[in-house]
């Protein structure tokens, strides 16, 4: 039944898990989507701990809410949308706790970014140096454009399965990924200036 369930579509899946509640058919999917939607919430949030969370959280979203998901839509489209929402939730929940903190200093802030920027220089190779320099340039793109530009340039979705996600035009969405990029290479641009 495995070597079936393998070959088939995302959406032959969802419907088998759906259907018959095969928790193979879960598993299959979730192993399909783990690591593309990590990359593509890391690269939104730009935290691993809270990307971590925010993947897990998906899936169990997916999870509860499976007879929620709609064959006229691509399964790709549904989990993503989750997920970019949940990491919209994240972004906003950190912009409040930035506007209400009492004490802005910058102490609370520190430990994250050390854990971040923690990288033995022996181990640091040329393609990681230049991921982690387009990932700081990225995180300071506005997050209506980064999300795009994530989907289009990282994740490689078509304009068609972006609109889908976002909700947004096609139109809009041609329009914030040309931003988006445009404001990505301004900040790349400065940082080897430097």
């Amino acid at each position: 039944m495995s070597k079936q369930l393998n070959q088939l579509t995302d959406e032959e899946l969802i419907k088998e898990f759906q259907d018959n509640n095969t928790l193979e058919a879960y598993e299959y999917l979730v192993k399909r989507y783990k690591d593309p939607l990590m990359n593509f919430v890391y690269r939104f949030v730009g935290d691993r701990d809270s990307c971590t969370d925010i993947v897990q959280e998906t899936m169990i979203k997916f999870y509860l809410n499976k007879d929620s998901y709609r064959s006229f839509a691509k399964f790709s489209t549904w989990i993503y949308t989750i997920a970019a929402n949940l990491a919209k939730n994240e972004l906003k929940r950190r912009k409040r706790r930035v506007i209400f903190s009492i004490d802005n200093s910058d102490d609370e802030k520190s430990p994250q970014i050390e854990d971040k920027m923690f990288q033995a220089p022996d181990k640091a190779t040329d393609g990681e140096i230049k991921n982690e320099i387009i990932q700081k340039a990225l995180l300071k793109v506005k997050p209506v454009y980064r999300e795009v530009v994530i989907l289009r340039d990282i994740q490689d979705l078509s304009y068609e399965e972006i609109s889908d996600i976002t909700g947004l035009a096609i139109g809009t969405v041609k329009s914030r990924i040309n931003r988006g990029r445009l404001q990505l290479q301004k900040l790349l641009k400065n940082i080897y200036k430097e």
